[in-house]
């Protein structure tokens, strides 16, 4: 039998790079080897996200790209996942003709029967149904994860929260949470491939089993915080509201857990918060930053802000402003707002014009950037702990497209700190060129700092010293 081959387009967020895995996982059980030349592959699967129009977008872009594929391969099976499948079901079939396949959120474990139905049937298929739980079978273990340093495991999926900006409830369904055991199994088998650090993913994995009663977030980190041979343990994304005191104090209390949280806060004034229905206000918000930092004054905080939103005033965006700078923000992800199928917000008047959206956006972008910087010059000088992800030309970092000779000239490997700063660094004169430090931890001295990655060198383990300097906390005994 001639070898099958399987291609995927892989957009958004981590929960659909974890959910590519389950895919290719799923049909190479069938045969499929994944392949990074589309035209050759037999299968084609565009892992969509909708949480923005420019997202969409690019779904439809690139599945316009495959109608000449399609005919000069007629065989070729084409299907749409993710965000964008759920939302639109059938009404892709409509729009491009030469997909075969619609598949939603919910509907990847149903995958092989699916494509099965289509090889023998040569018909289209539609499957957006949506389930109340997750059981076991929902998710494989993967024979060979993609990384042999971090990897993604969703914890749960769907959403309760309903804020008036977003499509998650409406293409992920309710929340639901997977058991405890369930997800510690899919730890301990991927650090038994060489996996080194987890990043748990959820919609708000903050709320984590309260509605199954599987037991808390902080109880399930205290669980995977004491599996053998993992390093390290990271989890997006929080939602505020839901932050508590048991969690807060785990960034004392587990050693494995990085010192970094992702906690949106998206507007800093409290009329749009309303609007938004994020159910907390600047002054609660501000109130978990200092219990953080009061548990663990080097802790990483980022962000998300969206600017723009409907009914968005002149005062109301200078209090985000002012918000960004009261925090004082390690790193921000900002969007201009823009209109999303089946969210309330759609149908909210006073629309802020394009215009001021980007005038906004680049403002606000501005005025973090300074604090980026500052923030990663203050690391100067001291030796970082850093897992090595690979050499510098496999780690996604946002400041390659304009990072300067420098960076390219002394560094040959990239890693990230426990507060999730990228490092890139040169190894030391006794190391060899060809050593492979993928996957080791590393004490790295930090040299110079750019707005969105540091530089350094590698330390010898004769030369460390005994204090690893700024970004580690003081745990409890």
């Amino acid at each position: 039998m001639s070898t099958k081959y399987l291609f995927v387009n892989t957009m958004g967020c981590q929960m659909n790079v974890y959910d590519t895995d389950q895919i290719r996982e799923r049909l190479a059980h069938m045969g499929y080897r994944t392949t990074n030349a589309v035209e050759r592959a037999d299968i084609v699967i565009v892992n969509t996200c909708s949480i923005r129009d420019k997202a969409e977008q690019k779904a439809f872009s690139f599945l316009g790209r495959l109608a000449p594929l399609k005919q000069r391969n007629p065989e070729m099976i084409i299907g749409v996942g993710g965000c964008v499948a759920q939302q639109e079901g059938k009404r892709i079939l409509k729009r491009v003709p030469h997909v075969d396949l619609v598949f939603g959120t919910h509907a990847i474990g149903r995958l092989p029967a699916i494509i099965e139905r289509i090889l023998q049937t040569r018909c289209r298929v539609v499957d957006v149904e949506i389930s109340d739980s997750i059981s076991t079978d929902d998710y494989v273990l993967a024979a060979y994860p993609q990384t042999n340093v971090a990897a993604f495991v969703t914890i749960m999926r769907g959403c309760d929260n309903y804020c008036t900006y977003c499509v998650v409830p409406y293409v992920r369904g309710r929340e639901s949470s997977r058991a405890m055991a369930d997800i510690v199994a899919e730890i301990e088998h991927l650090v038994s491939k060489g996996v080194r650090e987890v990043t748990l993913l959820g919609q708000n994995v903050n709320s984590y089993g309260q509605k199954e009663g599987l037991g808390s977030f902080a109880q399930l980190l205290m669980q995977i915080d004491a599996i053998s041979g993992l390093d390290r343990i990271r989890f997006t994304t929080s939602h505020p509201k839901d932050l508590s005191m048991d969690l807060i104090k785990c960034f004392n209390g587990l050693n494995k857990l990085c010192r970094h949280i992702h906690l949106p806060i998206q507007s800093g004034s409290d009329a749009v918060l309303k609007r938004m229905n994020r159910r907390y206000t600047r002054r609660t918000y501000m109130e978990k930053i200092d219990q953080l930092r009061t548990q663990c004054p080097d802790i990483a905080i980022t962000s998300d802000i969206i600017v723009g939103f409907p009914g968005e005033t002149d005062a109301d965006f200078e209090a985000t402003l002012s918000m960004i700078q009261e925090v004082g923000f390690d790193g921000l992800f900002a969007f201009a707002y823009s209109d999303r199928p089946n969210a309330p917000a759609v149908k909210f008047t006073d629309k802020v014009a394009l215009p001021v959206k980007k005038e906004r956006l680049q403002r606000v972008l501005a005025c973090q950037e300074e604090f980026t910087l500052k923030k990663n010059s203050d690391l100067v000088g001291t030796l970082q702990e850093v897992l090595v992800d690979g050499p510098n030309g496999n780690n996604a970092d946002p400041a390659r497209n304009d990072r300067d000779e420098e960076l390219a000239a002394k560094t040959q490997w990239s890693g990230r700190t426990t507060t999730n700063k990228i490092v890139h660094f040169s190894q030391t004169a006794a190391d060899s060129d060809n050593q492979i430090l993928t996957g080791k931890m590393l004490h790295i001295m930090i040299e110079k700092a750019l707005p969105h990655c540091l530089l350094g060198r590698n330390v010898s383990p004769g030369d460390v010293r005994s204090s690893l300097g700024k970004g580690e906390c003081t745990h409890a005994a």
